[in-house]
């Protein structure tokens, strides 16, 4: 009978604890390799690398995001910002974006921080913009940046293809995107291209493009 009882017992604090859900972080400083992070209602100075007492791991920070590991999952976080906690559903992120009175499809956005209008363009193999707008994201595309031909409508051009750090749609961001600078100034309008698309679910829902992506 004891040792049924025992069972029961544990049996029951497997299910507890498989119930607790994953820690609960918010971030309440942000500094250059180091964060300031509340989890599970305490607060934990970490810096990169290191594995707070509950298993979060501070992977990156600087004074504008944090980039943390919970569970094996990898989250990129905001001053004020939160994940985790008990019973969470995953939270799906999602944009929709209307046309405009010339019938494409244009959205605010940025890259690595700064504003961007992008024309959200299908037929793009990557994101794409003009030499000009480069210079006014600050992308030194010449000294970082790989020579390549593309190929556009009026035929083979010189650009160079780019890493960018961060790219957000808004509230989507996504990191290390692959990018192409055009010698010239075309195309007018940043392009966003397939490098971006291809990592959210992308969908018709009535008169919006919908973009979106889960936790």
């Amino acid at each position: 009978m004891l040792g049924r009882l025992v069972v029961m017992v544990i049996g029951t604090c497997l299910a507890l604890s498989a119930a607790a859900g994953s820690p609960r972080v918010k971030v309440l400083g942000l500094f250059p390799d180091k964060a300031l992070l509340e989890i599970d209602g305490r607060q934990r100075l970490l810096r990169a690398g290191q594995v707070s007492p509950e298993g979060v791991r501070l992977l990156a920070s600087d004074p504008r995001e944090a980039r943390v590991e919970v569970e094996g999952r990898q989250e990129t976080l905001n001053l004020g910002t939160s994940v985790g906690g008990t019973f969470a559903a995953p939270e799906s992120r999602e944009v929709k974006i209307f046309r405009n009175p010339k019938g494409s499809y244009t959205t605010v956005g940025s890259i690595n921080g700064r504003t961007v209008d992008f024309l959200v363009d299908t037929g793009a193999s990557a994101i794409a913009m003009n030499r000009s707008e480069a210079r006014r994201l600050g992308i030194s595309y010449r000294v970082d940046g790989e020579p390549v031909g593309i190929t556009t409508a009026s035929g083979i051009v010189r650009g160079h293809r780019v890493t960018l750090d961060r790219v957000t749609v808004g509230d989507i961001t996504l990191r290390s995107i692959d990018g192409l600078v055009i010698e010239g100034d075309q195309p007018e309008q940043v392009l966003l291209g397939m490098t971006f698309l291809n990592r959210v679910e992308l969908q018709q829902e009535g008169t919006a493009m919908v973009l979106r992506v889960k936790y």
